[in-house]
């Protein structure tokens, strides 16, 4: 949606005097703590003793920007691993000035004291780290290993989204950790993100009204040549391509998941190593409607997905031709979310659609969520926009200001008003998320950390939770494959058991 900026601060003033009035002492409280808001949002408390030692293993684009955020008064980096040297370098100089800045600008000196190793499984033969924790961001195809193995070891793990690569291996997974007492959680941080905290008890008040639709979406315009940030092969580090081509020659490099060097580096391009558009963006986005939807399960899915433009000779730049991925680059998907009286009126279903597309970028990626008395968008993870839908009582529209106030059945109603200025309760809201809203990766560590230094296990996003948004994008990816409408079964969401979508004859027959 393309607003002007008075409609955006109009928007976001809307959100803030809702949030500030329907959670006004809980919004002053967080107002006045300031700094450490992931605590008071997500329960957790300061870390009482030794921060526990944890090792980051995959030190690429994502494990740069964890370690960048990392919460240093609860986590204690004592060493790094990955196949490409690099990677390792740049973990400690860093590579965005303010994204990725590296261990040497995060810990200062305390950096030349974090060993380096060659893969999980030098790091793992260590037995004098003293670890008691690992956050993996390894290629989609190599978290399941790398996590039981860690596990196995005795560690507590932090698993990068999407869970795994089958549903299957989210179950054993689960069921490991749960056998070890270890806390597995996963990376879906808009489970501590104070902005979509805030717009989840929105929509479990009502002040919605029935939500019927959700619209996601993630789109880029990767057409022009060498613009795709996914391609890397041709940027890669000498080093890299030399340490991984002698790995490849040697046949090291298949120990660790991977034919080719190239596999390695473009994994996000090929099925064999990543889950396409749906696994590394759509899962945000399942994930949101899911929370928005209460966290009820999904009933059905369907959709398109097409390598429609790379690899497609005479369509786009002449290097275009010439790719070799083989996930989609434009994907359209369809979800049935159960309404609220679902069970006694099976058309009372809420529909979510997600797009990603690698041809044109318009518009930001987020999700706005329709209801039936007003409008929320989510945007880029930063902001937060609401608009009143026009009633009998009072107007609505992009334009018109929000007041929330107190119904005669009790609760908050939203009601229109003309001036022209936020109120206090707006303020206090604004000032309670905090002047730069945290997309959640530090508070997902935090927490990590705190569950396992006092053994409770709390975690927001621990495997039942991740396992249902991997079943979304798995499910949504077999949907597209086969060109069908997939129901989703009980079962697979049933850790006990031994259904899954990748094995059932109603999917892939």
């Amino acid at each position: 949606m393309q607003l002007t900026p008075e409609q955006k601060t109009i928007g976001k003033d809307n959100f803030n005097e809702v949030v500030g009035f329907t959670r006004r002492d809980f919004m002053k409280g967080a107002a006045g703590a300031g700094a450490g808001l992931g605590a008071m949002y997500f329960g957790y408390e300061k870390l009482q003793g030794k921060r526990v030692r944890t090792a980051f293993i995959g030190t690429g684009d994502e494990g740069n920007v964890l370690i960048n955020e990392h919460p240093t008064d609860y986590m204690e980096i004592v060493a790094i691993a990955d196949l490409r040297p690099a990677n390792q370098k740049r973990t400690f100089t860093g590579s965005h000035p303010v994204a990725r800045r590296g261990l040497k600008a995060v810990m200062g000196p305390a950096a030349d004291d974090v060993k380096v190793y060659n893969n999980h499984k030098e790091l793992l033969a260590d037995k004098d780290l003293g670890l008691e924790a690992v956050v993996i961001a390894v290629p989609l195809n190599q978290h399941y290993k790398v996590a039981m193995d860690c596990m196995n070891a005795g560690l507590h793990v932090l698993c990068e989204k999407l869970m795994a690569k089958t549903v299957t291996q989210c179950k054993e997974m689960i069921r490991l950790a749960d056998s070890k007492d270890l806390r597995l959680a996963v990376g879906h941080q808009r489970h501590y993100s104070t902005l979509y905290a805030n717009a989840a008890h929105m929509t479990e008040q009502g002040l919605l009204g029935d939500i019927k639709f959700i619209r996601a979406q993630w789109h880029r315009n990767n057409s022009f040549p060498n613009s795709d940030a996914w391609q890397k092969w041709g940027k890669a580090h000498k080093s890299d391509i030399e340490r991984l081509t002698e790995m490849e020659k040697d046949g090291s490099l298949k120990e660790f998941g991977y034919d080719t060097a190239k596999k390695l580096i473009d994994w996000r391009l090929y099925n064999e190593t990543g889950g396409g558009l749906m696994a590394e963006l759509g899962s945000h986005q399942m994930d949101a409607a899911s929370i928005f939807l209460g966290k009820v399960h999904p009933v059905a899915i369907q959709g398109f997905g097409g390598k429609n433009f790379f690899g497609i000779e005479g369509v786009g730049p002449e290097s275009a031709w010439e790719d070799d991925r083989d996930i989609d680059d434009q994907i359209f998907v369809t979800l049935e979310f159960p309404g609220k009286h679902y069970e006694q009126n099976e058309r009372d279903v809420s529909v979510v659609t997600y797009s990603s597309m690698n041809t044109n970028r318009w518009e930001p990626y987020g999700e706005a969520i329709f209801g039936s008395r007003a409008t929320l968008v989510m945007n880029t993870e930063k902001e937060a926009l609401l608009y009143k839908e026009a009633s009998k009582a009072s107007p609505g529209g992009l334009e018109q200001r929000i007041w929330a106030i107190e119904s005669k059945a009790g609760g908050a109603v939203l009601d229109s008003y003309e001036t022209a200025a936020p109120s206090a309760a707006a303020n206090n809201a604004q000032a309670g998320m905090g002047e730069k809203i945290s997309r959640g990766y530090r508070e997902e560590m935090e927490h990590f950390c705190y569950c396992i230094s006092t053994g409770k296990n709390e975690l927001r996003c621990d495997g039942r939770v991740a396992m249902a948004d991997a079943i979304m994008a798995l499910t949504g990816n077999l949907a597209m494959k086969h060109k069908k409408r997939v129901e989703f079964k009980p079962t697979w969401f049933e850790v006990d058991s031994e259904d899954a979508p990748e094995t059932d004859p109603d999917v892939i027959g």
